[in-house]
């Protein structure tokens, strides 16, 4: 995208809330938060004409155009079409109810291939060219709370389909990089039991508790306490 950090985070805001009026107040608050410039106002209409212009030359529409019928000045803000954002996240959250549904309704197959589908549309993590404040920070760890609950469900589907390690191939990057998430953890330390891979599967949960102890202070919830138990007595 041709833009700055600063109209690029103006137009992610106005993205991630097509179809509504987005205040200005709240586009000054997301760049500059309770410190803002006293050109503030100013730079924010710069912004969105400089978002515009990025606009003309994506679509080739006229400015005109680009005004009236994608971002548009409305009292008090700005709003994106939300009949011209063609967003991913719109697909990606039709897949993800869709194979839940499916899923509820005992059918794992069909179930595994709408979540893997929604998961394929992920390229990496949200808003990772942006410059985030308070809103788009708080969209952006829900998105990915999202994600995470889908690898997790895709998991407990590979699992019951006998798919131990293409559930382990799964999980191993996510607990990675989520070192204290107990659900991810739970997922993978029964892919590893299942797939005869105790001694993993146990690592694993000491590796969860060391981290959860250092820095939160806290034990494993119970699912994680049991299903440790669980392992440790089936051998």
């Amino acid at each position: 995208m041709e833009l700055a950090p600063k109209p690029r985070t103006v137009l992610a805001v106005l993205l991630a809330n097509a179809g509504g009026v987005v205040p200005v107040s709240s586009l000054v608050r997301e760049i500059w938060e309770d410190d803002p410039p006293v050109s503030a106002l100013r730079n924010i209409q710069t912004y969105i004409f400089q978002s515009r212009k990025v606009l003309q030359r994506l679509t080739g529409l006229s400015a005109r155009t680009v005004a009236r019928e994608l971002l548009m000045t409305k009292p008090g803000g700005y709003v994106f079409s939300d009949r011209a954002a063609q967003l991913d996240y719109g697909t990606y959250r039709s897949l993800v109810i869709d194979g839940r549904g499916v899923i509820r309704q005992g059918d794992d197959k069909e179930g595994l291939a709408l979540l893997s589908r929604a998961l394929d549309i992920w390229r990496g993590p949200a808003f990772v060219d942006v410059m985030t404040g308070v809103a788009l920070e708080a969209q952006r760890r829900e998105l990915e709370e999202s994600k995470l609950g889908v690898i997790e469900d895709l998991s407990e589907v590979k699992i019951r389909m006998g798919m131990y390690h293409e559930a382990i191939a799964d999980l191993a990057v996510p607990v990675y990089e989520h070192p204290l998430h107990e659900g991810l953890h739970c997922q993978y330390m029964r892919a590893l039991s299942m797939s005869g891979d105790r001694v993993r599967a146990l690592d694993v949960f000491g590796r969860l508790r060391l981290n959860l102890v250092s820095d939160l202070g806290i034990e494993p919830g119970t699912p994680v306490q049991e299903l440790q138990y669980s392992i440790l007595n089936s051998g």
